[in-house]
């Protein structure tokens, strides 16, 4: 690959506000610290080069990968091409039609898309059982509703369906290129009908 061709996928990259996962053993601590079983159907969206994705299929029933870029999504089919339990699906997940079944989220999405992310999750028909999302630390914070922080209308919106919570903050090395804000991980689990506010 020349420079040019190298420059131009970085750019690409930054524009999309995409930080991707250096090392598939974070990735699995981080999968650790959810309620992700065997059992599950789990959707990685903005699954990149597939480190998120790969240590997913290790641990769940099936993964569906969701990645927009096109160069990204062919790197992704063939990183993850040894797991018959990986669906890559190459597609801008707001486009995407969301699976009828049970399901769950674990993803690394561009953060300038986190806010229709779950704005779309919430609202689905079928809104998954758990979230888990790597999140601008910032934005996170307004996704809690307490009096320590500032509550966004989108905080309050998804505290009625889920609880929020941050399990843990991110190092910027965990990333390539690393982020310049603070990351958290961030869960959302589906409240049940009796325990809803």
């Amino acid at each position: 690959m020349n420079l040019r061709a190298a420059w131009g996928i970085l750019m690409r990259k930054y524009q999309l506000s995409q930080h991707f996962f250096k090392s598939p053993k974070l990735a699995l601590f981080l999968i650790g610290h959810s309620n992700i079983k065997k059992r599950d159907v789990v959707l990685d969206i903005g699954a990149g080069s597939g480190v998120i994705t790969s240590a997913l299929a290790r641990r769940c029933k099936q993964v569906i990968a969701i990645e927009a870029d096109h160069e990204t999504a062919e790197k992704l089919r063939k990183n993850t091409a040894k797991f018959e339990n990986v669906k890559v699906v190459e597609c801008d997940f707001l486009e995407y039609e969301l699976p009828e079944g049970e399901y769950k989220i674990f993803a690394n999405p561009p953060f300038d898309i986190s806010s229709k992310i779950l704005h779309k999750l919430d609202e689905a028909s079928n809104p998954p059982k758990a979230i888990y999302l790597i999140l601008q630390k910032q934005f996170a914070l307004k996704m809690l509703n307490n009096d320590r922080h500032y509550t966004s209308q989108l905080g309050k919106q998804l505290f009625v369906n889920y609880a929020p919570r941050i399990r843990l903050p991110l190092r910027p090395d965990y990333f390539t290129p690393p982020p310049a804000v603070p990351t958290v991980l961030m869960e959302f689990k589906r409240r049940e009908l009796e325990t809803r506010p």
